[in-house]
């Protein structure tokens, strides 16, 4: 839903990515800064109960998944090594911010449910992406579902960010349950698409 938003996102990074290169600064030096805050943010602040703090910085750093790719579009420097760090640290990202929150929930903030429920969108938010990784390693595609990543990661900021603002705590266990439902589904779809052309090719 939200990759449709990409050319909208490419427009407003422009300026700053233009900036940024012309200061020196390489893509993959975005990349890799952002991700190292997201990290150190998601595992200080969520367990920590600094809920709206640390999402607002995560949030901020987040959109560095967007700046380094039109940075490194504007200085040709898309390619296969821009792509895979990427999506590797991409995984880093995902899995410190759920981390995080079943750290939160697991200790001060007392909720053994949305605890087991955050955990359950870390571990398959990590499937889904691999799935596609797998079907693209053999020759087969396997993307979009109704939960691709930036989906999932607008969609739990913006509850936590909430329940950090002072709406009750149970929007933000409705949203994981959600998410954990939604990101299910899409790894069942991207096995159906996989299934499908295999099917195919074997006839």
């Amino acid at each position: 839903m939200l990759n449709r938003l990409r050319g909208v996102m490419t427009r407003i990074f422009t300026p700053v990515a233009d900036a940024l290169l012309r200061a020196g600064v390489l893509p993959d030096a975005v990349t890799i800064t952002g991700t190292l805050v997201v990290v150190v943010t998601a595992l200080w602040a969520y367990p920590t109960g600094n809920l709206l703090l640390g999402t607002i910085i995560i949030g901020v750093f987040a959109l560095t998944d967007s700046l380094d790719g039109v940075m490194a579009r504007r200085a040709g420097r898309s390619g296969p090594w821009g792509a895979f760090l990427d999506s590797t640290l991409d995984r880093f990202a995902d899995a410190a911010i759920f981390g995080g929150l079943v750290l939160w929930f697991f200790g001060d903030g007392d909720d053994r449910l949305s605890a087991v429920l955050a955990l359950a969108c870390l571990i398959l938010g990590s499937i889904v992406p691999y799935a596609r990784a797998r079907a693209e390693g053999l020759g087969m595609t396997a993307s979009g579902g109704i939960a691709e990543r930036a989906d999932r990661l607008v969609l739990v900021l913006v509850a936590t960010g909430l329940v950090g603002f002072g709406v009750p705590d149970v929007v933000l266990t409705v949203v994981l349950g959600l998410l954990a439902v939604a990101s299910a589904v899409t790894v069942v779809q991207r096995m159906a698409m996989v299934h499908a052309q295999a099917t195919r090719a074997a006839e």
